[in-house]
């Protein structure tokens, strides 16, 4: 029987960054870390940060993305970082079919829900779902995602399910808020350094129609 869901109230108060700083403090060795990524400027400091303690695969999966143009570039800039980031450990990448019917079945009744709530909440469960499966289905010791570095996105609730996929799936989740220790930050500095094509919306068909109109 799974546990249940924190309230909101306890999740703004847990310290993300200081759970994910402990763990590192104890590792033994490099374990193998699977790392959602939405995109390449915010995996730019996660991969630097984290592959000094992990051996990452980063898993390229994104459904979300509009139009498949779109989704395309974004994948080729995630390889391209790839390959031209030092670290400690190497990176590898594993890349997922485009499936943007999945995330339209899965946003399915939500489409007018503001930007950060519910419908962004299914969309995350959505990506870490298919990380920790994969996870387990690859023999990863820990799987989790860029998504926390954003300042637009809900990190609690992004760990919140990364804790509930690990109960179902048997993968250990690594907790994060990643824009933390100026994570964000270092990411822009990263962008600039790689020239890396920096987007101006999350993704989704409906965060482009709220751009468009901004």
């Amino acid at each position: 029987m799974l546990p249940p869901l924190l309230s909101e109230d306890i999740m703004e108060k847990i310290n993300y960054q200081k759970k994910l700083d402990n763990i590192i403090e104890n590792l033994q060795s490099a374990p193998k870390l699977l790392l959602h990524s939405c995109c390449a400027p915010c995996s730019s400091y996660c991969i630097e940060y984290l592959s000094q303690y992990f051996n990452i695969t980063v898993l390229y999966y994104n459904p979300n993305i509009y139009p498949e143009a779109e989704y395309e570039h974004r994948k080729s800039e995630q390889k391209r970082l790839i390959g031209e980031l030092k670290t400690k450990y190497p990176v590898n990448l594993l890349d997922c079919d485009f499936e943007s019917e999945k995330f339209y079945e899965t946003v399915k009744g939500l489409e007018k829900c503001g930007e950060g709530g519910e419908r962004c909440f299914k969309c995350y469960r959505l990506r870490l779902e298919k990380t920790a499966k994969a996870a387990a289905e690859n023999g990863f010791d820990y799987f989790t995602t860029t998504l926390t570095i954003s300042p637009l996105k809900n990190a609690a609730k992004i760990n919140e399910i990364g804790e509930e996929l690990s109960g179902i799936y048997g993968v250990k989740f690594l907790p994060s808020d990643f824009k933390k220790k100026n994570g964000f930050k270092r990411s822009i500095e990263l962008s600039r350094e790689h020239n890396l094509y920096r987007q101006n919306y999350c993704g989704c068909v409906f965060s482009k129609k709220d751009n468009n109109n901004e």
